[in-house]
């Protein structure tokens, strides 16, 4: 259902209270309707793209948790933009690749240009969304699903200390709860720098006993496997978490292609392919985007020669976690780029992998990866890797 019909249930449902506010309808009808209506909206917003984690190629529970009606009703419009699909990315480097990383889900219908993140939603009404579903979780502290939710919420934007106490809340409720117990493990990696040592192996190891196919919990562990040098363990996590997702979601197809490499480092044979396929060296030969980056006239003020640069590709659709990175300097710019497989942050996540790409440039005047207002980026339309001649400005100041 689209962003429009579920406005159209949230006017009935608006309309609804006024005439029953005015007498027009008896109580009983009033909340017999209500309850109809309410129904109906639910199970719209639960119709959307099940969200998906990000960590090893954000990988995705087998299904979407059900959240209470009460916390879903509340946050149906967050949920639109940013919940039950693929969050936009917003800049933080360490996100959908096989290195810890935020949870993300399939972009919202919310009207932004192909292959832009959408920005219907300023930071002020994202943080009263937040506020919003922290107060009744107070209220309601049991609603496991609920901190599960605002969890991810803070993962997504890159809160992940924020994240730590929501997934922990969500532990204390549900002891055995897998998802919960790699999302934890996720946030802790990215507070504690990127790395697994300690509770993260820990609690990945138990997301896994919990739920053996927990794809996230598979992707993360095959990725602890492959950066302490035990290949062949990293291929036996990653094939199965191939074996149990969807076919066609882009954690799989990431997974697919950052086999290749884990099989070779671990001695064992490729897996055969068919004519119509191309070998992973050929897709690699293919896989790069080239242009340039310029800065936009109206915003050079705003930039000081030394603030930092990053251009990036990530896929055009699904995740919106990068497939490749490369760092410059505003007094680079403008500045001729390229980038390919060996820019990738992880093996799991390259632009090899995927079908069709975004590439942006953003000016960070702190140095760090996650956006900041005053920051000031640019975006390209979507693209198939072995594009060349982009033009990329940055135009757009972050609010």
């Amino acid at each position: 259902m689209t962003t429009d019909a579920i406005a159209a249930l949230k006017d009935q449902l608006r309309q609804l209270d006024a005439l029953a506010t005015s007498g027009a309808l008896s109580p009983d009808a009033a909340a017999s309707a209500r309850a109809e209506l309410e129904r109906r909206l639910v199970d719209a917003v639960m119709a959307s793209p099940a969200s998906a984690p990000s960590a090893a190629p954000q990988p995705a529970p087998a299904a979407a948790p059900r959240v209470s009606r009460q916390t879903m009703l509340a946050m149906a419009g967050f949920v639109l933009l940013f919940g039950a699909a693929l969050y936009a990315w917003r800049g933080n480097l360490p996100g959908w690749s096989v290195q810890p990383g935020s949870p993300a889900a399939a972009p919202a219908e919310t009207g932004a240009a192909p292959g832009q993140a959408p920005h219907a939603m300023g930071t002020q009404q994202i943080e009263g969304m937040l506020a919003s579903l922290t107060e009744r979780l107070k209220a309601k502290p049991e609603d496991a699903e609920g901190w599960l939710m605002l969890g991810r919420s803070y993962s997504v934007l890159g809160r992940f200390s924020e994240a730590v106490p929501a997934y922990r809340k969500v532990l204390a409720l549900q002891p055995a709860n897998g998802q919960a117990l790699a999302d934890l493990a996720d946030a802790l990696a990215m507070v504690n720098g990127r790395s697994f040592q300690g509770e993260p192996t820990q609690l990945i190891a138990a997301a896994l006993k919990a739920e053996p196919d927990n794809l996230k919990a598979l992707a993360l562990a095959g990725t602890l496997a492959f950066e302490t040098g035990d290949a062949k363990t990293a291929v036996r996590h990653w094939e199965r978490a191939v074996k149990v997702g969807p076919p066609d979601s882009d954690l799989v197809k990431q997974l697919q292609s950052a086999l290749g490499e884990a099989r070779q480092a671990a001695g064992l044979p490729a897996v055969a392919t068919t004519a119509a396929q191309a070998t992973p060296a050929a897709v690699a030969a293919r896989a790069s985007v080239s242009g340039r980056v310029e800065l936009s006239a109206t915003l050079a003020a705003k930039a000081a020669p030394d603030d930092t640069v990053f251009i990036f590709a990530r896929p055009a659709e699904g995740s919106r976690m990068p497939l490749a990175i490369l760092k410059k300097r505003v007094r680079d710019l403008p500045a001729d780029f390229t980038l390919d497989d060996s820019m990738a942050m992880s093996p799991a996540a390259r632009l090899s992998g995927a079908p069709a790409v975004v590439v942006g440039a953003r000016v960070s005047k702190s140095g760090q990866a996650m956006p900041q207002p005053g920051d000031l980026e640019g975006l390209s339309a979507s693209v198939a890797p072995g594009a060349s001649g982009l033009r990329i400005v940055i135009e757009r100041e972050v609010r």
